[in-house]
């Protein structure tokens, strides 16, 4: 089915993303229980970005991270992931969700510290000129003007 002709589709039956992370290593193989199935780019979304996420036990939703440009929403669909932002850590629960407004410096990310999956949505503006702060690793990020990411030491060096 093309992009101009797909109308509505189970969000679950979406074919995963083949590559798990963009992260360069060593951090993209800390991605290896996160399944995302993404959804906005099947209809050809462009402005936007919504990812059906699946965490298996121990998974993280990302590395801690802050967006300069980007807002993100997370909505639970099943599970009970917790958020872990620079305020603490929050437990949530099926139909709980998040947000977070770009630029606040306040770095989030999901973690499965249960034994059964996770599973959200996820979505974020695509802005140009957006970077992203990892307190937590040697990591800091910029969007390319191609719409791909580079990663960086915290001292300016590429990965």
């Amino acid at each position: 089915m093309t992009r101009a002709s797909l109308t509505a589709i189970l969000a679950t039956a979406a074919p995963a993303r083949t590559q798990r992370s963009n992260y360069p290593e060593p951090f993209a193989s800390r991605m290896a229980a996160r399944t995302k199935h993404p959804l906005g780019d099947l209809f050809g979304l462009a402005n936007f970005g919504v990812n059906l996420t699946r965490l298996g036990p121990g998974a993280v939703s990302a590395l801690r991270h802050a967006h300069s440009v980007q807002d993100e929403f997370v909505y639970i669909i099943a599970g009970n992931p917790t958020l872990v932002t620079d305020a603490g850590d929050t437990e949530l629960s099926p139909g709980m969700c998040a947000g977070f407004k770009a630029g606040t410096g306040d770095a989030h990310h999901l973690v499965n510290r249960t034994g059964e999956d996770v599973l959200y949505l996820e979505v974020g503006d695509r802005k140009p000129g957006d970077g992203a702060e990892y307190p937590d690793d040697d990591l800091q990020a910029a969007l390319a003007a191609d719409g791909k990411w580079r990663f960086f030491h915290k001292d300016g060096r590429p990965y």
